[in-house]
């Protein structure tokens, strides 16, 4: 006899749109209240089952930043790293509440499966944001 065996790290649910644009309301909320300072935005991208949350952030540029050396002006180099986004986390939607989540990777620039900070498979958005905050610090 063969069972059942849930494995939150594959298959979910397409993420309605009602659902959308509560978890961006609910992970900024939450970002805004707990990590103010530490982005200047957020961007949410929805591609079927998953939500990828990603963190902009202002750079910070000496006055000496040498232009020749890098061959971009100051003001160029400044505005590729604001649109650039800090990756943070990719969620699995699964219907009701229930989220999986996988760290962007960034030594090969993959999404890694991932526990929340309570140890558990499963969580909420504002669970996974908490738990990749970490690339904010």
């Amino acid at each position: 006899m063969c069972a059942w065996h849930f494995d939150p790290h594959h298959g979910g649910t397409k993420i309605p749109d009602s659902i959308k644009s509560q978890v961006q309301q609910r992970v900024t909320d939450y970002a805004n209240k707990h990590y103010s300072g530490k982005f200047s935005r957020l961007g949410f991208r929805f591609k079927s089952q998953f939500c990828y949350i990603d963190a902009y952030t202002e750079p910070s540029v000496p006055e000496s930043f040498d232009e020749e050396r890098f061959g971009i002006s100051r003001e160029d180099y400044i505005e590729r790293l604001r649109t650039t986004p800090t990756h943070l986390c990719r969620i699995r939607y699964f219907g009701g509440d229930k989220w999986s989540m996988a760290f962007f990777t960034y030594s090969n620039e993959k999404y890694t499966p991932s526990y929340f900070g309570t140890g558990q498979e499963t969580g909420t958005p504002e669970e996974a944001f908490e738990a990749s905050a970490i690339y904010l610090n």
